[in-house]
């Protein structure tokens, strides 16, 4: 399994579990995460969910070439049920983050309500770099958070952000020892779960607007699928893949 997946303490643990392509995120693991994501939704012993790489790495991003045979960008494709059930999701989301977070590994966690990191991390949106835009309603949350110039400095220029920048922005919760990371994410994960859930989700919700998050996610889509198919993604992706 590419998504190894762990329940304890009302916790559902998912481990980004492909180390050999740096946590890339493939069709197969989107689907297992948009499946244990509507199955953590459905059981109310399911309280909070973590999402975590390995110490050393969160995520690359997208698996480019398995990304690109993954067909039109519509509602049956499993990155784009990924990216709705982040925005409606209704139980609280927390994120250990250590290493890479690139493109997905960064918008992902815009829709946590919890993230940890560690001092290694490098986040970074390339988006621009590939002849593409923003995706999982970065384009809205983004600037929200850090503010405009800083989103821009991101978004269209690519610019890469460290943990300790991370920290200043509002992006990352707190910095944690890299060895010690892990394990301090899930307390906090079940400290969190340990709450009354009524009231935790609710608060939530209530700091929340899916449907604005949805409708965002949804416009950079149709943007995303034009560019996708223009010449100059077309020439960047397949440097890239040769570089690869």
């Amino acid at each position: 399994m590419t998504i190894e997946v762990n329940q304890q303490q009302g916790v559902l643990v998912l481990t980004l579990a492909r180390p050999e392509k740096k946590n890339a995120l493939s069709q197969q693991m989107y689907r297992q995460l948009v499946s244990a994501l509507e199955q953590a939704q459905a059981d109310p012993q399911v309280r909070v969910v973590l999402f975590q790489g390995s110490q050393d790495c969160f995520s690359a991003g997208n698996d480019l070439a398995d990304f690109l045979g993954g067909g039109a960008l519509n509602a049956e494709h499993p990155t784009v049920q990924f990216l709705q059930k982040l925005a409606t999701f209704p139980k609280p989301m927390v994120a250990a983050v250590s290493g890479l977070a690139i493109g997905i590994g960064t918008t992902m966690l815009l829709h946590c309500d919890l993230v940890y990191a560690s001092s290694p991390c490098r986040f970074q949106l390339p988006f621009t770099q590939l002849g593409l835009c923003p995706e999982a309603g970065s384009s809205l949350l983004l600037p929200q958070l850090i503010g405009l110039q800083r989103a821009s400095a991101m978004l269209l220029l690519s610019e890469a952000v460290s943990a300790e920048q991370a920290l200043q922005m509002g992006m990352v919760t707190e910095l944690v020892e890299q060895a010690a990371l892990l394990e301090y994410a899930l307390n906090k994960a079940v400290k969190l779960a340990a709450l009354p859930a009524d009231a935790v989700q609710t608060a939530r919700a209530l700091m929340r607007q899916p449907a604005s998050v949805s409708t965002a996610i949804q416009a950079e889509l149709q943007q995303f699928e034009r560019l996708l198919a223009g010449p100059d993604c077309q020439q960047a992706v397949r440097l890239f893949l040769q570089k690869k």
